[in-house]
């Protein structure tokens, strides 16, 4: 079986100035990124849907991803792989002083660890420090300084309100957000009374992260829940079009309202018991 070194060494060799891939060579950190992002959410996919037997290969489609940086990091003398693995284990060993109070990898498990409490008030010190270890300027430092640009904008949305939250720049719970979805929607409709598209754009904006807001409050996760969502809409209509083939009508020739009948009928199959 083969092991990492031995995907350590095909990557080098992927990226051989002589005898590599044509297409390898041709890559850089920029353009492996929306290859890194896509690889991540089929991880995320085949989760979700409990295809656990083609998790092993979307997991190693991503390792690879992390294999590609560090090669190309390589090449232009920045870091290797080993960096990697020695930076991600110091790290959890610095942010899990409960399970390892000595700071030692290979120490007794038997020493005393903190309780719960302690635990998520020493989390959000190590925390603080890292995020004043990166910044440049310390005076400048920001709660929001590593929140990263590139999450999708719903889950930046809520790490952006939690990281707030921890200073008290939050509603206390969730009905005055509700009061505020509605504000937000309202806000939406006179953007679209008045016909300005920049307007309407921004409004639109405002309502999306406030309602990531109350989904936080109510303790749900918002891309998880958008993501459902998504699936269950594509069920739906992946059941509308079927009907329309078994009946011999094409999707193009139906209106609104004989979609929408359909629609329904989709609702009703998905709370239909079945047997077997």
């Amino acid at each position: 079986m083969y092991q990492l070194n031995d995907l350590l060494h095909l990557m080098a060799r992927l990226r051989d100035p002589q005898h590599g891939c044509p297409w390898d060579l041709q890559q850089d950190y920029a353009s492996i990124v929306p290859h890194t992002l896509e690889e991540a959410y089929e991880v995320a996919d085949a989760i979700e849907s409990g295809d656990f037997e083609h998790l092993p290969g979307e997991l190693g489609d991503l390792l690879f991803q992390v294999v590609y940086y560090s090669q190309l990091a390589k090449e232009e003398g920045r870091f290797e792989f080993d960096a990697v693995v020695d930076g991600i284990t110091r790290k959890l060993l610095r942010r899990h002083p409960h399970v390892f109070p000595d700071g030692d990898l290979y120490g007794s498990p038997e020493l005393p660890r903190l309780d719960e409490a302690a635990i998520k008030v020493r989390w959000e010190e190590i925390k603080a420090e890292e995020r004043a270890e990166k910044a440049a300027a310390p005076e400048q430092l920001s709660l929001l300084d590593d929140v990263p640009s590139a999450l999708p904008a719903l889950s930046r949305a809520a790490k952006l309100q939690k990281r707030t939250a921890q200073v008290g720049f939050d509603w206390p719970d969730a009905l005055p957000v509700v009061d505020k979805v509605r504000e937000e929607l309202g806000e939406v409709l006179e953007a679209m009374s008045e016909n300005d598209p920049d307007a309407i754009s921004e409004e639109i904006g405002d309502l999306l992260f406030v309602t990531v807001n109350l989904a936080r409050h109510l303790k749900v996760d918002p891309e998880n829940a958008l993501r459902a969502a998504n699936q269950k809409f594509e069920r739906r209509f992946r059941f509308i079009e079927q009907a329309l083939r078994e009946s011999g009508r094409p999707i193009e020739d139906c209106d609104l309202e004989t979609l929408d009948a359909l629609w329904g009928e989709a609702k009703k199959a998905e709370k239909t018991p079945t047997c077997g």
